[in-house]
């Protein structure tokens, strides 16, 4: 039995996280459970779960839970998602909350000996050098939940980190892999919404468009696996089957396949380094699939991904105002306050302004990226 700290419960990734849980009582326990502004949402999960600890944002809502629920410790706001992360009961954090705001939980939840199921990818992003030395200090596995570093650390199992040659990541494409850069020009929220293959929140859902969500991940997997840029490559796979590949010395290619679903790397954090059946997955049929389809990646039809590649080369603080101005951008765009394409050419202001800082520290991490947002919300 392992014991669950799971932080963004109610987003994406937590919902299908419960969703495991709940299949397997016999070999998961939800301990305690953070969660934004959907108070109903977080209502259910304690009916049925009974967590012992729940935060959420809003001390008026905690306060009214706490009204409903005396026999549970109710917290709200930073403190609470970090109470959360840390509680001592818990075996296993999941960090499914969005943004920089999971930066801080990991930290404090590593520190606390907690084994890291990692889906905020703006904890690897901003801090990859505080957060690895990190995990080595106090020797707390991060098991990444990404279906793409997934399916590299699948890829990699039994196998010597020295013997690779690259690193090859898969991308859908978007909503919009089809279109023309001039065609993007009038698109809207609820175009750009519309994912072909994978069912994600908002925000990575236009990550996942604009290609940043890929370039994030670049970011992410020098960090996880210690291998230079210049060694990870990303490659367009419009079937999303692919999830992943590891290219050898001696030319081998081990690829992970399985149909879009992120239940596979969620409960593959969970259950490591054992498997468990997943109840009502789509078993994959390469007969059905027939033809599977890859494109090299055209980073003049997709900049964010190049933006990516140059913030990870530069370090320090330049891949916190990549993230920040991203985040910020998104939200102006969901928001209806700025076409599509307004997202790149934010992103690159704010990486053009900003001298990086070598080395950064948390709070010089923080800083920076209070700065970036105040910088792109004060445009609009």
């Amino acid at each position: 039995m392992k014991n669950i700290n799971l932080l963004g419960a109610t987003g994406s990734i937590g919902v299908q996280t419960i969703d495991i849980i709940r299949n397997h009582p016999e070999e998961f326990k939800l301990t305690a459970v953070s969660g934004g502004r959907n108070i109903d949402g977080i209502r259910a999960i304690l009916k049925e779960f009974k967590p012992e600890l729940v935060s959420v944002l809003n001390r008026e809502d905690a306060e009214r839970l706490k009204s409903e629920f005396q026999d549970v410790t109710i917290l709200s706001g930073n403190e609470g998602l970090i109470e959360t992360a840390v509680y001592h009961k818990g075996d296993v954090v999941v960090n499914a909350v969005m943004g920089s705001v999971g930066l801080i939980p990991t930290m404090k939840a590593m520190e606390a000996g907690k084994t890291i199921a990692l889906a905020n990818k703006e904890t690897l992003v901003t801090a990859g050098h505080i957060v690895m030395a990190a995990s080595k200090k106090y020797g707390t596995p991060i098991l990444p939940v990404d279906s793409e570093h997934s399916a590299i650390f699948q890829a990699l199992q039994g196998e010597q980190s020295k013997n690779i040659e690259r690193l090859i990541i898969t991308a859908s494409g978007g909503s919009f892999r089809d279109k023309t850069r001039s065609e993007l020009t009038n698109v809207t929220v609820e175009d750009a919404l519309n994912h072909p293959n994978w069912s994600m929140g908002s925000k990575i859902t236009i990550d996942s468009a604009t290609m940043m969500n890929k370039g994030l991940e670049v970011i992410e997997a020098h960090w996880l696996f210690d291998l230079p840029y210049e060694q990870i490559d990303v490659l367009l796979h419009q079937e999303s089957i692919i999830h992943s590949m590891v290219e050898f010395h001696d030319s081998s290619v081990i690829a992970q396949l399985g149909t879009p679903d992120m239940r596979v790397p969620i409960q593959y954090a969970l259950t490591y380094p054992d498997r468990l059946p997943l109840i009502e997955a789509k078993r994959l049929s390469l007969a059905d699939a027939a033809t599977l389809h890859f494109k090299k990646m055209d980073f003049d039809r997709f900049p964010c991904l190049q933006y990516a590649y140059e913030a990870g080369k530069t370090g320090g603080t330049m891949p916190t105002v990549l993230n920040a101005a991203n985040e910020a951008a998104v939200g102006l765009f969901l928001g209806r306050k700025i076409p599509f394409l307004t997202i790149e050419s934010l992103i690159e202001q704010a990486m053009e302004r900003h001298k990086p800082i070598e080395n950064p520290g948390l709070e010089t991490i923080q800083e920076v990226d209070q700065d970036t947002r105040k910088y792109i919300e004060s445009l609009y």
